[in-house]
């Protein structure tokens, strides 16, 4: 782990945040790699049950770093693609990496989500945004495509026109609007972010951890799924959960008229 990417636990709850504040939380070499570091330490010590993403200081992430491009721009076109290209290709992963996570992501976002921040808002499974979150693709400011599956997440959850008007503008939208395109699906006073993510994280630490990554994985392969495809996997991971003993637990309560109380197991 470096300090660009802070790594904290509590029970089963982890929170990483973006910590490069001086210059929004912009995604860099040292950012890159200690979020790839803090996806190995969520695998390599189990049990996480809840994985909240949030950005130090004013914002959430800005992007990438414009500093970190300028070092690369006044190499020959075809070095310049070459070098940025494998800079891509070691971020995708993370990408990746976040929606294969069995535990729910949380999204927790304030002021700039531009770039791929947006990317990494969108693989999250939950979002919660500030009412002062402002959010920009922003890739056409700079004459260049977007990246970070930013061209896979955004017409599945806005819709194409919508897509292509957020894509081919960049122009900026505020909280409001994008939870009514589907983007957040909570928006709260500043100073109620903090409590309102945690309150999230809690409820979901508590419930089934293993319903909760079946249906993940139903929910994210769906839209590529014929419907056969969909109803033979949903008979599967039923089948998987009722082995399970927090499934013996809930319904147990449901007969006993009482809250479940799931184990994660």
């Amino acid at each position: 782990m470096n300090d660009t990417m802070l790594y904290a636990r509590e029970g089963g709850v982890v929170t990483l945040t973006f910590n490069r504040p001086k210059v929004l939380n912009a995604i860099d070499g040292a950012m890159r790699e200690g979020f790839e570091l803090a996806l190995d330490r969520i695998e390599a010590e189990g049990g996480a049950r809840v994985v909240v993403l949030k950005g130090a200081g004013g914002g959430f992430m800005a992007g990438g770093d414009i500093k970190f491009f300028t070092e690369i721009t006044p190499l020959a076109p075809d070095e310049r693609g070459r070098r940025f290209e494998k800079f891509i290709h070691h971020v995708h992963p993370l990408i990746i990496r976040l929606k294969r996570l069995d535990a729910p992501v949380i999204a927790s976002v304030h002021g700039p989500v531009a770039g791929i921040g947006m990317s990494f808002l969108m693989a999250a499974d939950l979002a919660i945004a500030a009412e002062d979150a402002f959010f920009t693709l922003a890739y056409c400011h700079l004459g260049t495509s977007p990246d970070g599956g930013s061209t896979f997440f955004l017409p599945r959850s806005v819709g194409m026109k919508r897509a292509m008007e957020i894509a081919l503008l960049g122009d900026r939208f505020d909280a409001k609007t994008a939870r009514d395109w589907g983007l957040v699906n909570w928006v709260v006073p500043p100073a109620d972010l903090p409590e309102r993510t945690a309150a999230l994280a809690r409820r979901l630490a508590s419930g089934p951890a293993h319903a909760y990554a079946a249906t993940k994985r139903l929910l994210s392969q769906s839209l590529g799924s014929s419907i056969e495809t969909q109803l033979q996997s949903e008979a599967e991971n039923f089948a998987g959960c009722t082995r399970t003993e927090d499934f013996v637990e809930g319904v147990a309560a449901f007969i006993q008229k009482r809250p479940p109380r799931f184990h994660g197991q």
